[in-house]
């Protein structure tokens, strides 16, 4: 466990949740000067506390423990990504592109929209992010509060997804979407 960057992570988290040492210590039940130490990589720390901290500032604890320091280039080549299939029903899968940081405001994934006779989905959903899409392959209606897009390669929009919304696919070809969540 490398202490100095565990302590990066807690301070980027903190500055990035905008609150004091004191404001943390203080939720945390633990003096400021602990929590300077810990971020400046001056002190081990019980995991108990690294608990503590963590949730205080809403993130993982296993990102803040996983050693890994955060970069500024990921370099994800194509094998070595995987497909997300969570449910058959759910009408795509998807590969997710780039994570860059646990604290990116920006998601960019390939949604594989499911070809028209085995697509299941017929319910909009929706999700606090705003969502830019890019057609890359094939063609999709884009159901958005209640109103249908036709949408085919190098078609794009942007949209708010609280609104309810849906990629339906419009034949047995299936697309291909590269999607950009943004989180505001």
């Amino acid at each position: 466990m490398n202490l100095e960057t565990i302590g990066q992570k807690l301070k980027q988290a903190r500055i990035k949740s905008k609150h004091t040492q004191q404001q943390v210590a203080d939720r945390c039940g633990i003096s400021k000067s602990l929590l300077s130490k810990i971020e400046n990589g001056q002190t081990t720390s019980a995991v108990a506390t690294l608990s503590k901290v963590s949730e205080a500032l809403d993130v993982p604890l296993t990102w803040v423990l996983d050693g890994h320091p955060e970069t500024d280039l990921v370099v994800l080549p194509k094998g070595d990504r995987q497909m997300n299939v969570d449910d058959e029903n759910m009408g795509y899968s998807f590969e997710l592109l780039a994570n860059r940081s646990h604290f990116s405001r920006i998601e960019p994934t390939i949604v594989h929209v499911t070809p028209k006779d085995y697509n299941k989905r017929h319910e909009p959903y929706t999700h606090s992010q705003d969502e830019f899409i890019y057609i890359v392959e094939g063609a999709i209606e884009l159901f958005y509060d209640g109103e249908k897009h036709y949408m085919e390669k190098g078609d794009t929009s942007y949209f708010k997804g609280v609104k309810p919304h849906l990629f339906i696919p419009v034949d047995n070809d299936g697309a291909k979407v590269l999607t950009v969540f943004i989180d505001d």
